[in-house]
Formats: structure tokens, sequence, C-alpha cells
């Protein structure tokens, strides 16, 4: 069996095979489900009105779509699940639903996102800006854009989604002790949020190149919450 609290540059597969039925209590995931970005090698237009040119995300590498017995193994090793983009697969998923309203006004890009939740039949709303540089002020000021761009998460990923959102699932849905399994890190936000709220992590990225740009976003920020606690008092 892998350790836990690690990251591993391996497809999530065979990664999951290491581990025993419903080892994890959560499993938050958010598999490939479209290319575009990827194709393009950047998100977003390629300039926009101001003639700026948007940031280059690296290519991709592995954007497999995840098959049926992906979804059996992950219920196999989870006890629960949420997985973004489930509107998106063609798998039988229960009717519990979280919808990510992305705050973002005039863009083209959604609206919002939307995860199955095993957790819970209804549909939860969690609203926090994600749009470029206007990003949200807080969980509980998510659709008030963040005064000072310089405390703005850094994109190292064309699908990155923002720490606070895991952040709010671990809080809103996650009990003391549970394990968490992420089978796309993509930019590692879930595993920072795993470790900024003490709760023990697997991780798995096939892509090499995302993989170590993660590995040291994870280690940066690990290494600054360390920071900030050891000088709290």
């Amino acid at each position: 069996m892998l350790e836990l609290n690690h990251f591993y540059n391996m497809d999530c597969m065979d990664g999951m095979k290491r581990f025993p039925e419903k080892y994890f209590e959560l499993a938050i995931v958010d598999p490939p489900y479209f290319d575009g970005p990827n194709k393009r090698g950047y998100y977003g237009k390629k300039i926009n009105t101001l003639n700026i040119r948007r940031v280059d995300y690296p290519k991709i590498q592995s954007w497999d779509l995840p098959t049926e017995k992906y979804f059996e193994e992950l219920v196999r090793v989870s006890k629960n699940q949420i997985v973004w983009g489930c509107n998106y697969f063609h798998h039988q998923f229960g009717p519990g639903r979280i919808v990510w309203d992305k705050c973002n006004g005039e863009s083209s890009f959604s609206d919002c996102e939307i995860a199955y939740c095993s957790l819970h039949d209804s549909v939860r709303l969690f609203r926090y800006m994600w749009n470029g540089m206007m990003q949200g002020k807080s969980i509980s000021e998510g659709w008030i854009q963040q005064g000072n761009k310089q405390k703005n998460e850094v994109r190292i990923h064309p699908c990155q989604k923002p720490i606070a959102l895991y952040d709010w699932i671990l809080t809103t849905y996650a009990k003391p002790g549970w394990k968490i399994l992420d089978t796309h890190v993509g930019s590692a936000s879930s595993l920072i949020s795993c470790f900024n709220n003490g709760f023990d992590y697997v991780g798995f990225e096939i892509d090499p190149v995302i993989y170590q740009l993660a590995s040291d976003r994870v280690e940066t920020m690990m290494a600054q919450q360390s920071f900030f606690r050891r000088n709290a008092f």
C-alpha cells in the first residue's frame, strides 16, 4: 500500500489498486472532461482586447477521459465521492450536486461548474469569484473581488480550481480523521487545502510536467503555512 500524505507521479488506476476497499473516507476528484485548453496550449483567447498575451500553460500530455472502470475503482476505494464535471460523463451518478458559482460576470467562460456529491441528495451552492485576475475575497465573501491582487493564487494549470473551493468542501463535508483521495491532482489546490485543514491525503498526477509544477507549488505553500504557524505566537 502507498503512503499517506504523498503526491505520486503515476496513473491513478495503478495507484488505486494499491489500496483496500473503502480505505478513503472521501474522494474529491476533477477528471478531465474536455481537451480545449490542452489543444490550444493556453486558457482563454490568445490575445485579449488590450492586445495582452494570456499566460501559456504547459502542454498536458495525458487527457484520457475516465472510463467506467475508473468510476468503479473510485467507488471501491472510497466511501464517499465528490466528482467535478459530472454533467459531462455518461456514468450514472446519484442525485446529490454541488454548484460552484464562479461569479464571472460577463466572461465567455462557464458561469458555474457542477459536481456530484454522494453525501447528500440535494443541491448545494458555493459562490466564489474565479475569472483571471478577478478572484474571490474569502470563503464567506466569495462573490466580492479580492482587492489586493498580490494575494491572488498563481495559475499553473488550465483547469485550476481555487484552494478556497476545497477549503469549503472539507469544512462542509469532511470529518476529523478522514483520509482524502484526489486522482487527478492538477494544480494541487486540493492537497494544499488538505494540509491547511489537517487532513491526510493521497494524490495522483500522471503528467510529469504538471506533477513537477504542482509539487513545487505544494512545497512552497506548505513551507509558508509552517512558517506562519511557528510565528503565530
